[in-house]
């Protein structure tokens, strides 16, 4: 099948299939006219890394684990490590988005918000208010 074809079975833009294709996770078989050609295999891995994609894996991952796809001899520890670690990435991203929201939502509840100059929001942005006591108050000083 053509790319746009494959691009429409996949759910994924073609120049991103193009892009999968240069960096080598992805190798269609060549028509004689040099089109590229998809196999329902070669669907069926882009839905592998869209999906992938779309749960947070990177690049380098999405390699590990087509590899790991591919491998019928593969033991299944190999690839929950590395759901393990991405699974840590992303709690260790959500609580410091957490702690990034508490130091926002201090500054906010000490703002007046009136037609007053003083705003502690500027100040402690600016590094001459509030913003340090409040990350020290949320671990982040």
């Amino acid at each position: 099948m053509n790319i746009g074809t494959a691009a429409e079975r996949s759910g994924l833009p073609a120049k991103t299939i193009r892009y999968y294709e240069e960096i080598g996770l992805l190798k269609p078989d060549r028509s004689d006219n040099g089109y590229r050609d998809y196999s329902a295999a070669d669907v069926h891995k882009l839905r592998f890394l869209q999906r992938s994609r779309s749960l947070g894996f990177s690049v380098e991952e999405c390699r590990q684990l087509l590899s790991l796809y591919d491998d019928q001899e593969r033991e299944s520890a190999d690839v929950k490590a590395i759901a393990q670690a991405k699974l840590a990435e992303i709690d260790r991203k959500l609580a410091e988005l957490a702690g990034l929201r508490d130091m926002l939502r201090h500054l906010v509840a000490n703002c007046h918000g009136d037609d007053r100059p003083d705003c502690p929001i500027i100040d402690g942005l600016s590094g001459e208010g509030d913003l340090r006591s409040a990350a020290a108050c949320h671990g982040k000083g």
